[in-house]
């Protein structure tokens, strides 16, 4: 499958909002009357503190979507000095397994590249095994010393991608 990735488009945010949470409450990652599901819904503000991308299938369909927070944002949840961080990372359920997750992944990296940054991290809930492999495989490594809980019910494991210079 070809994706194309490109930066969301006001007209996009309900539909990245609705995909997003879908992907988070499908596989029992987040309870269907989290709090959290405003924030994964709310793509305007993710994408006015931050960037929005999207992977799309060559007739315009999105499969999926990041938000890259570059560092100093008010969306840095365990980013610290020059980190950009990885938020949101959702893939329609529908599109598992082609590559949507590990491109937009990329783009971050390539963003976070762009940006000067000296690492990448991002922040996952121990129940997302499929995700913990694909940080592995993409060269990510734990951060244990910024795991945290937002409430008593989640776990966050932390991740980061040092960047070296071009």
């Amino acid at each position: 499958m070809n994706l194309l990735l490109r930066r969301a488009r006001p007209q996009d945010f309900a539909l990245i909002g609705a995909l997003t949470t879908t992907a988070y409450v499908v596989d029992d990652l987040i309870a269907p009357d989290a709090a959290y599901l405003g924030f994964l819904a709310d793509v305007a503000t993710r994408d006015r503190d931050g960037e929005v991308w999207v992977a799309t299938d060559e007739a315009g369909i999105i499969l999926g979507a990041v938000t890259f927070v570059a560092p100093g944002s008010t969306l840095c949840e365990i980013a610290r000095g020059r980190e950009a961080e990885m938020r949101c990372l959702a893939v329609d359920p529908s599109a598992r397994g082609a590559g949507v997750g590990e491109s937009l992944t990329g783009l971050v990296v390539d963003r976070a590249r762009e940006e000067e940054c000296d690492a990448i991290v991002l922040c996952s809930s121990t129940r997302m095994a499929a995700a913990h492999r694909l940080y592995a495989r993409l060269g990510f490594q734990r951060l244990p010393e910024r795991d945290w809980s937002p409430n008593s019910s989640v776990d966050l494991l932390a991740y980061t991608l040092p960047l070296s210079p071009p």
